[in-house]
């Protein structure tokens, strides 16, 4: 599978984390080479968050795929950079796979 993209609607705190790691699980567990969090409605990310976050990175990470962040918040941009994991996920302010080319 190419592309799987997740949407997150609601806060990434400590309530989500159980619904949206299974999620998250879900769909790493198909082994895309992208998946895409889209985060435009997600207003915060606690440190729960961003550990299911790192997780669901990790896993994809060793499949040979990438997870990509897409839609932060300047709130949500702000929390993983002072937790220093903007270094280490991939973030896209607009579509994180190019669209396919018609015809």
């Amino acid at each position: 599978m190419r592309l799987v993209e997740v949407l997150v609607t609601d806060p990434l705190d400590t309530g989500a984390v159980p619904r949206v790691r299974a999620l998250l699980d879900d769909a790493a567990a198909l082994r895309p080479a992208d998946l895409v969090v889209d985060m435009t409605a997600c207003a915060y990310v606690d440190a729960a968050g961003i550990g299911v976050l790192l997780d669901v990175h990790r896993r994809v990470w060793s499949d040979g795929g990438r997870l990509t962040l897409r839609g932060l918040s300047p709130k949500v941009a702000r929390t993983l950079q002072l937790a220093r994991v903007d270094r280490v996920l991939h973030v896209t302010e607009g579509p994180a796979v190019p669209p396919a080319a018609s015809s």
